[in-house]
């Protein structure tokens, strides 16, 4: 645990895929509502931006490998990675849940609405949420697959790198709070993680067997 909280990555990371968001959140001048609809809004926007970071905390990356183990950074993949996925597959419920507290539309008739809009960005979003559950079950299942651990690696490097591709369009394109900052972050963070996927991917040290298992 001191490692982490002394590591420089660690730092940049948590103030880079944490702190920039919501600092470009606050400033961003939105209309304010209410505390509940804030609070699950807050809570989607570091999800998803943790799950960008994920590209960064893996084996793809050198700098985080040597500072902090292949174990280690192993272990804090997983950890941030099932966190925000279960976060970001029930982000269809917090859409809808804070008209149990409302007058108006009922819960069921505004998912109904939400899913059965013919819109880009809207068959992006439930493209990426069944990749991402997809991603989920997959990891989970990861000893249980009929597949080597190198065929699986690539196999949930793919899905991830798809998933992100979808959620960052369904965010720019439909996402409250995809002001030309938050837009600009999004692709310039995605374009990273996709390029240090493909990078490590394509080398030839990816092809060595696996040391760590």
């Amino acid at each position: 645990m001191d490692t982490c909280r002394k590591s420089p990555f660690v730092k940049t990371s948590v103030l880079v895929f944490g702190g920039l968001p919501l600092l470009l959140w606050i400033l961003g001048g939105f209309p304010e509502r209410s505390f509940l609809k804030e609070a699950l809004s807050v809570i989607t926007v570091l999800s998803f931006f943790f799950l960008i970071g994920m590209f960064f905390w893996s084996r793809s990356n050198a700098v985080v490998v040597k500072d902090l183990k292949m174990r280690r950074t192993i272990k804090i993949h997983k950890a941030i990675g099932y966190t925000c996925v279960s976060i970001m597959l029930l982000h269809p419920l917090f859409l809808v849940l804070p008209r149990f507290f409302e007058a108006g539309v009922s819960p069921d008739s505004a998912f109904v609405t939400i899913i059965t809009t013919v819109h880009t960005g809207v068959v992006l979003g439930m493209l990426a949420w069944c990749l991402l559950l997809t991603l989920g079950l997959t990891a989970l299942m990861r000893n249980r697959l009929p597949m080597t651990y190198r065929t699986w690696r690539r196999l949930h490097g793919i899905l991830a790198a798809v998933f992100l591709i979808a959620a960052a369009w369904h965010a720019i394109d439909l996402g409250r709070h995809s002001s030309l900052a938050m837009a600009s972050l999004i692709i310039l963070l995605t374009a990273a993680g996709l390029r240090l996927f493909l990078k490590h991917t394509l080398s030839k040290k990816s092809q060595r067997p696996r040391t760590d298992r």
